[in-house]
């Protein structure tokens, strides 16, 4: 556990994917005074969705945390307005909507729905995937079009959404995302001062080996 810190120091968190032991790990690392920012993507993919869903709501709830929106609960949310499983074949192969059902998915949509899409601090903001480089809106899913037009105009973006086995840095774009629903790591970056913390995800071998082919998956 690091030192009680000041309020104004944040830790942006990166892609949880239902890795709720992770996150919760993470969270014991972390100063409580400090304030923290989950960059989209609590959802999908991992063994304990909901848990991560409410322990993420729990923190924003306290006050303590802002949670981002990311693709997957786009998707979610897209998915969910468009009817049933039955006229919506998506929901079916969506692995929150599997593990949670539909009454709850129901229940956590309202919450889902009013997810902010940035949370800027100074000299820095956070985004799931970063912006559309023709308009600058934040977009959800974008990559390699934002990664070489962004012209530092928001200071440093801090985003999830592209795992790799390490934080790493282009330009003034810092990708926290460390995969860890892939056998990688759950990681928290803080803007103000470069230092990040990891702990081990959930450790999947066959997420590991698939984790590239899932990238663009529900």
């Amino acid at each position: 556990m690091l030192p009680p810190s000041q309020p104004s120091r944040h830790w942006v968190i990166g892609d949880v994917h239902g890795c709720a032991d992770a996150l919760q790990s993470l969270l014991e690392r972390l100063p409580t005074g400090d304030r923290l920012v989950l960059c989209g993507d609590v959802i999908n993919r991992g063994p304990h969705i909901e848990r991560a869903m409410q322990l993420a709501w729990s923190l924003v709830q306290e006050g303590r945390a802002v949670w981002l929106r990311g693709n997957h609960e786009q998707r979610l949310l897209d998915s969910l307005r468009r009817g049933s499983w039955l006229r919506n074949p998506a929901l079916a192969g969506c692995e929150t909507y599997r593990q949670l059902g539909d009454s709850r998915c129901r229940l956590w949509q309202e919450r889902l729905d009013v997810l902010p899409l940035t949370y800027a601090g100074k000299g820095w903001v956070a985004a799931h995937a970063g912006f559309n480089p023709h308009t600058w809106a934040p977009d959800l899913s974008i990559r390699l079009p934002f990664w070489q037009a962004y012209d530092g105009r928001f200071g440093d973006v801090v985003i999830g959404h592209t795992p790799a086995p390490t934080v790493r840095r282009l330009n003034r774009i810092v990708m926290i995302d460390t995969g860890a629903c892939y056998g990688g790591t759950l990681t928290a970056y803080c803007p103000e001062n470069g230092a990040s913390i990891s702990v081990p995800g959930t450790g999947y071998p066959q997420r590991a080996r698939a984790g590239q082919a899932a990238l663009g998956s529900f």
